[in-house]
């Protein structure tokens, strides 16, 4: 952005400036007039243009100075460089002024100009490049048509020996470190050197300072060094000017994920600054600004393709650890174990060298729905007329009409500030850990864009118990190779005959259908787009609801094949009837169920397999930017 700057023309003095290429120089030529002139004339170097302005209308000035125009006060130049100068006040224009005889002029006023190219630059259309002085670098806008450079959070940590992310230091470790960031090029073209007192400043707004990082390479063919030039308490980095055409290699980092007070937008500034007079501070002449946005925190859903299982290795888990490996060996990806001594004894600690996201907050009392199984996303959906291409986060909280627990203020907020999967609010204090997983999942159907939602459902597990009654299996026995705890004898008889069990499951088919209702109006679903898998649960002492078997909506989906809690269902004919039923439902979609005895090492803990588990999964082919939000 260069700002029309005004030019005092003097007689007898010799005016050195320095032009940014494409930006203007105005002059007022009758106020420097002498007293007999009546016209004047202009020559000017042919890398000059100039413009002479008279009562809204503009005429190009020949080089030769072969025209003169009347003088009048409303008249002015209008001055401009066309290309890059090779050396300082190689291009110049001279104002004749001229009496009544218009012969040889009466007095002349010159002006030597130097002529500099400068574009700060960015991959403003998103393809990779990062071109020159494109004409929306300063803008940014949404959608498949939108412009505007884009940006990472560096949260994570390339650097294994130390304790802070990335992005809480002002180093660069690695190449990986550079592959988090992105690149942006100072161009600039003009003489070996400007006259004295000029400079580039490279410098964010104050606002900024907490939010993006900058690293200039320093010696880019030889001994490579990465200096911090801007961040925290850094503003402003001088640029050296090293003439000729040059290219100055940044490269940027987020700080912040967007969030609320902060929509995700940055500016960096270069400016040309001027000399004034010694003793008086430079003023800017010329600004270029580009604009990124960053990235926000996208979410995965269970339909992308897996690409590694995380799980925790605790005292008491080595059997499902080998279930899961299995589990993974079968869907063809990886499985990284997270060591007792990495996860000091937090089985539901979920990934080593991961960028992450902490948000803590003042006031409000950390609730268990906080945590993040109580964290879901949808697959892509259209709902309402508006498609949702990355799907949209389902978080738990409470009853509309009830002062329960919730999320945290400070995490809603900034799940809300990502814009790209607009979050659906569930009902899920019903619950004792109260978590959005334990009553709903999803899961592709192979070779089609499709999906299903399924849910958990006391309803389904019993009216299967009575058509098993009916059938003349009522005295199948629940729980046979139940571990880790003493489990009374528990029949299909029992269980419809408990009719504490039956109100308590009552009440949570309610609140759960209270769910089904907001999900099926917010992603847009049909009944046909759910399956129903058994499930049954009992209070606790507080009148929150716990699985009574294994959850099975809990599980861990890894493309076709799904890692199922085991449910020790009633064994009728040597098979469990609740599994026989899920794969019933899941296996004709192309599904393959494995159920993982999860009991000792996490149901017991008020967890299942999911809980247990997380999945770093391939990216959505869908480029976020091209939302609409």
């Amino acid at each position: 952005m260069g700002r029309d700057r005004t030019l005092r023309l003097q007689f007898g003095n010799r005016i050195e400036v320095v032009c940014v290429v494409g930006t203007r120089l105005c002059t007022d030529v009758y106020g420097a007039a002498p007293a007999d002139a009546v016209t004047f004339a202009v020559k000017h170097s042919d890398d000059v243009e100039v413009e002479i302005i008279s009562d809204g209308q503009s005429e190009h000035a020949p080089a030769n100075g072969g025209k003169q125009w009347p003088l009048d006060p409303k008249t002015t130049l209008s001055i401009q460089m066309t290309r890059p100068s090779t050396e300082a006040n190689d291009n110049k224009v001279t104002v004749g002024y001229y009496g009544e005889n218009g012969g040889h002029p009466i007095d002349q006023a010159g002006v030597f100009l130097t002529g500099i190219e400068i574009s700060l630059d960015v991959d403003a259309d998103r393809d990779g490049v990062v071109e020159k002085n494109h004409p929306k670098k300063a803008v940014w806008t949404w959608g498949p048509d939108g412009q505007g450079a884009v940006l990472l959070v560096n949260c994570d940590k390339e650097n294994p020996y130390t304790g802070k992310e990335d992005c809480q230091d002002d180093k660069v470790f690695s190449k990986d470190d550079l592959e988090d960031m992105s690149r942006m090029i100072l161009r600039t073209k003009g003489p070996d050197r400007l006259p004295p007192g000029y400079e580039m400043v490279l410098y964010i707004p104050l606002s900024d300072c907490d939010k993006v990082g900058v690293f200039y390479l320093q010696n880019p063919f030889f001994g490579q060094r990465y200096i911090h030039v801007l961040g925290p308490r850094k503003l402003f980095h001088v640029v050296k000017y090293t003439g000729g055409s040059a290219e100055m290699e940044f490269f940027v980092e987020g700080l912040r994920f967007p969030d609320a007070g902060f929509d995700g937008l940055v500016t960096i500034n270069v400016s040309l600054l001027e000399p004034v007079a010694e003793g008086i501070p430079q003023t800017p002449i010329f600004t270029d600004t580009v604009v990124f946005r960053i990235a926000p925190w996208i979410m995965t859903p269970n339909t992308l393709a897996p690409v590694n299982v995380f799980v925790c290795s605790v005292k008491d888990n080595y059997l499902f650890l080998k279930e899961i490996k299995n589990l993974v060996s079968k869907a063809n990806c990886k499985m990284s174990v997270c060591s007792r001594y990495m996860n000091r004894g937090d089985r539901w600690m979920q990934g080593p060298d991961f960028g992450y996201v902490s948000r803590e907050p003042l006031f409000e009392e950390v609730t268990s729905l906080d945590s993040f199984g109580n964290l879901e996303v949808s697959p892509p959906v259209t709902a309402n007329g508006k498609e949702y291409p990355l799907g949209r986060i389902l978080i738990g909280s409470s009853f509309p009409l009830s002062a329960g627990r919730r999320m945290t203020k400070v995490v809603r907020d900034f799940l809300y500030a990502q814009k790209v999967q607009s979050p659906i609010e569930l009902y899920s204090d019903w619950l004792t850990v109260g978590h959005v997983d334990e009553f709903v999942t999803f899961v592709p159907i192979p070779g089609k864009k499709q999906f299903r939602m399924l849910m958990a459902s006391p309803s389904a597990c019993y009216k299967l118990f009575r058509e098993k009654q009916k059938e003349g299996h009522g005295e199948a026995v629940m729980f046979k190779g139940y571990t880790g705890t003493d489990t009374k004898r528990v029949t299909v008889n029992k269980v419809l005959s408990n009719e504490v069990m039956v109100q308590e499951n009552q009440y949570v088919q309610r609140c759960i259908d209270w769910n089904r209702d907001i999900l099926k109006k917010e992603l847009g679903l049909a009944e046909k787009d759910i399956i129903d898998l058994p499930a049954l649960f009992k209070m606790d002492k507080q009148g929150k609801a716990m699985a009574y078997f294994p959850n099975m909506v809990n599980m861990i989906v890894l493309s076709r094949d799904l890692g199922i809690p085991k449910p020790f269902g009633p064994i009728i004919e040597a098979e469990c009837c609740l599994e026989q039923h899920v794969c019933s439902l899941l296996e004709p979609l192309g599904l393959t169920c494995t159920f993982i005895d999860d009991v000792s090492s996490y149901h017991k803990q008020l967890g299942e397999v999911h809980c247990g588990t997380n999945v770093h999964r391939k990216p959505s082919a869908f480029k976020w930017w091209n939302v609409t939000p």
